[in-house]
């Protein structure tokens, strides 16, 4: 099994270039994937840049209904029309960003996806659990065993009575399975790596062999002290797991930093263009 990070947030491999955002190439005995497709068409040059050929792609999943995870679909459509798209039904929904008072411009910023992406004929809209077949499955959480990261606080879902809390029912969590191997993927893991793990025993008895997901750490400031705490409490917590773990996007490498000093060779970065092969 080979995965290789198209893009996220910071500089890796030279020659490609990195954004806010996400997207993973998964390319197993059966199939070539892709979780996610970044903010721009910037994970489209990247391939280019990596030798990876997207019109042999077979599968995408939109792990949640963000701008920076679905913004290159559009795009990759008009080079792989045939590709299914699988994405939770509610991922179309109006979502937001609290910028706070102080903000530039609107408080309230659209950070949903194009809504133009649910025309495509190759989306597939699906609610809960999914199958696609032995290799790959998606599963989501109906009831978080803890509680949000901080950071989940300012994203809202915008209703016809107002603004309220984002309830993240619309990200969904990858399986892939190969050859005895199981490797849980997550785009942010809003509901939280802890509770998304912990759905995974129940569903699926056992834990994955390896952990690829951004955490949704990431500050534009200094960190508070409880807020250091938390991101402390979880790696400890992660430890705990019979798993290696993979990071990167919305972790942010202060706190990545903040969870190698406790996980120590359990954690790993992939930076964009960076690749592991399992």
């Amino acid at each position: 099994m080979r995965i290789v990070n198209l893009i996220e947030n910071t500089e890796g491999r030279s020659g490609c270039v990195n954004e806010h955002g996400l997207s993973f190439y998964i390319e197993t005995e059966k199939h070539k994937a892709l979780l996610d497709l970044g903010q721009t068409d910037n994970s489209l040059r990247n391939a280019k840049v990596l030798g990876i050929d997207l019109k042999t792609v077979d599968t995408v999943i939109l792990s949640h209904g963000h701008y920076d995870h679905s913004g290159g679909i559009m795009f990759f459509a008009g080079v792989n029309d045939r590709a299914g798209i699988y994405m939770q039904k509610s991922a179309g929904g109006e979502y937001y960003a609290d910028d706070g008072k102080l903000a530039a411009g609107d408080r309230y910023r659209y950070i949903g996806i194009d809504k133009e992406i649910l025309k495509l004929p190759q989306v597939r809209l699906i609610q809960g659990d999914h199958v696609i077949d032995d290799e790959l499955k998606v599963f989501t959480i109906s009831k978080r065993t803890h509680v949000l990261p901080f950071t989940n606080k300012r994203l809202l879902l915008k209703t016809e009575d107002g603004f309220v809390s984002d309830d993240f029912l619309h990200e969904h969590f990858l399986v892939v399975k190969e050859k005895g191997l199981t490797v849980l993927m997550s785009g942010c893991a809003h509901n939280g790596i802890l509770s998304i793990l912990d759905a995974y025993e129940k569903k699926y008895g056992g834990f994955p062999d390896i952990v690829i997901s951004g955490f949704h750490l990431m500050v534009k400031r200094e960190y508070r002290e409880n807020e250091l705490e938390e991101v402390r409490a979880i790696a400890e917590e992660l430890c705990r797991y019979p798993a290696r773990f993979y990071t990167c996007h919305c972790t942010g490498i202060p706190a990545f930093e903040e969870m190698k000093k406790i996980m120590c060779d359990q954690l790993e970065y992939l930076h964009s263009g960076e690749e592991v092969v399992f």
